[in-house]
């Protein structure tokens, strides 16, 4: 092993203070004033709190209160007929629908349609009860040799058989069809036939909604042949309405295709190229 020996040699106090340079002075300056106490932040307002109502804070921690339920909508498997309906709603968005098809997407307005159901309540045939009760009067009264005189009662006419052959004989004063008609081609023809024969018809929204018309789940269209005296002023207006919307309604309107709508993801993507190619256009120009 080899030791080395270093010797340090330290300068006296008085030599190292003079071997050390001479530091600069600040330059005394102005200084500043302080801020004004009206400049200075306000401090915020107590909040008065009611002592009869003491603030409890959840927590949700392990043995704490339970968390607020979240909706599961997501997470449910659905029925098959709830995922196909909902399916065939989503391509009927994306394909391409032919004017014939499209034509059942645009229905009577709100207004218009409140006031045609509205009367169309007044006109709703009789149900099983009153027609046996008619049956036992009618019975009764042949019990005892008598003769009712029963007049032809004014009602809405149903069922898709009857309500074409009303059309084709001209006694149907105004037809009303479903949108929802499922399958479509039950109904599909009826708009073109109506026209043909110039009877007014209009698509109102729901089977159902027509079905409870007439005592039934559902009704694929409906048919007035005849009206009160006091419902013919209302019933005029209704169909003026009607047929300027669906009979005089004009040929582009009926010959518009429907769907082409794109989902969300991809019409923003389409946005996204548009802007890029808009900006290339402006870089070359």
């Amino acid at each position: 092993f080899f030791f080395f020996q270093v010797r340090v040699c330290t300068p006296p106090s008085g030599s190292l203070a003079a071997a050390m340079p001479p530091q600069k002075k600040k330059p005394a300056g102005k200084k500043v004033a302080p801020t004004p106490s009206i400049a200075k932040k306000q401090a915020a307002p107590v909040k008065q709190t009611n002592p009869l109502f003491e603030k409890r804070p959840k927590s949700f921690g392990i043995g704490g209160a339970l968390p607020p339920k979240k909706p599961l909508n997501r997470f449910v498997k659905w029925p098959k007929y709830v995922r196909i309906q909902r399916q065939k709603r989503v391509l009927t968005q994306r394909l391409k629908v032919p004017p014939a098809l499209n034509q059942f997407t645009k229905a009577l307005d709100k207004n218009s349609a409140g006031n045609l159901f509205k009367l169309l309540m007044k006109y709703r045939p009789e149900d099983k009860a009153a027609k046996k009760e008619r049956l036992m009067q009618k019975a009764a009264a042949e019990k005892e040799g008598k003769t009712l005189e029963s007049k032809k009662p004014i009602c809405a006419k149903f069922g898709l058989n009857h309500v074409t052959y009303l059309i084709e004989q001209g006694k149907a004063q105004l037809v009303m069809i479903a949108h929802d008609v499922d399958p479509i081609e039950l109904v599909v023809w009826l708009p073109a036939l109506c026209r043909k024969m110039n009877v007014p018809y209009c698509i109102v929204k729901g089977k159902a909604r027509l079905g409870a018309i007439v005592h039934q789940k559902t009704a694929a269209a409906l048919a007035i042949t005849a009206v009160k005296n006091e419902d013919k002023h209302d019933f005029s207006k209704i169909v003026e309405s009607v047929k300027s919307s669906f009979n005089d309604a004009s040929d582009a309107s009926r010959r518009t295709w429907g769907g082409g709508i794109m989902g969300v993801k991809s019409q923003q993507k389409l946005r996204i190229r548009e802007r890029i190619l808009a900006r290339e256009n402006r870089g070359r120009q």
